[in-house]
């Protein structure tokens, strides 16, 4: 999972930014690799990809705050 989420990081969101690597620790919103827009498109990905819905209340920083973050919630999401 961590790498399709970081293949669509790179490639969706940070276009034009050549050569930027993403690590799954890395703080994305708070490194500014994605803005809030991108945390939008990002989520939608995540529901359109992964075919679940993000409930408002999931949509916490504890949850998508790195790669890593979101990968133990995607599997958390899955396991029930």
């Amino acid at each position: 999972m961590r790498e399709v989420l970081i293949n669509y990081i790179e490639q969706q969101l940070l276009s034009g930014r050549a050569g930027l690597k993403v690590d799954p620790k890395d703080d994305l919103m708070g490194s500014g690799l994605i803005d809030s827009m991108g945390m939008m498109r990002f989520v939608r990905f995540i529901e359109d990809h992964f075919d679940l819905q993000v409930p408002p209340e999931d949509l916490v920083i504890e949850n998508f705050m790195t790669v890593e973050d979101i990968d133990n919630y995607l599997k958390r999401r899955k396991s029930d």
